[in-house]
């Protein structure tokens, strides 16, 4: 049986979801995989191997399904191309933080999502004040 706790968090994302503009939606699968990430950590400290492997799965798929995926290659040229290949490096990472249990690698994925999520935090509101 659920927790109800995890039954209430599960209807608030959903509902976030659902009254979410773009922006925010890409705010929503940084915050996603940076918790995933976050989790893996934790359960790498733990020795919860399976579950280790279930969060950095859902950090990959969140990165690659969710953020790549996103990426409009046509009309953001060369700044989509790198943010792909930055997407695809951090889930080769994730992938041998897995394989390794490398703390770092986690680490390092984390500070590379925090970073690009802070950034696109910033975007609203620079074009506010561009207008």
């Amino acid at each position: 049986m659920r927790n109800p706790a995890d039954s209430y968090a599960k209807v608030g994302v959903e509902v976030a979801v659902e009254t979410a503009d773009p922006h925010q939606l890409i705010l929503i699968l940084f915050d996603g995989a940076l918790a995933a990430i976050s989790l893996a950590r934790i359960q790498m400290e733990n020795g919860q191997i399976p579950d280790k492997g279930a969060s950095i799965s859902k950090a990959i798929n969140l990165i690659t399904n969710g953020l790549k995926a996103s990426l409009n290659m046509e009309a953001g040229g060369e700044l989509s191309e790198r943010l792909a290949a930055l997407y695809d490096y951090m889930a080769q990472r994730l992938i041998m933080a897995n394989l390794k249990n490398s703390v770092a690698a986690l680490d390092e994925v984390r500070d590379l999502l925090q970073g690009l999520r802070e950034a696109w935090a910033e975007v609203p509101k620079n074009l506010q004040q561009a207008a």
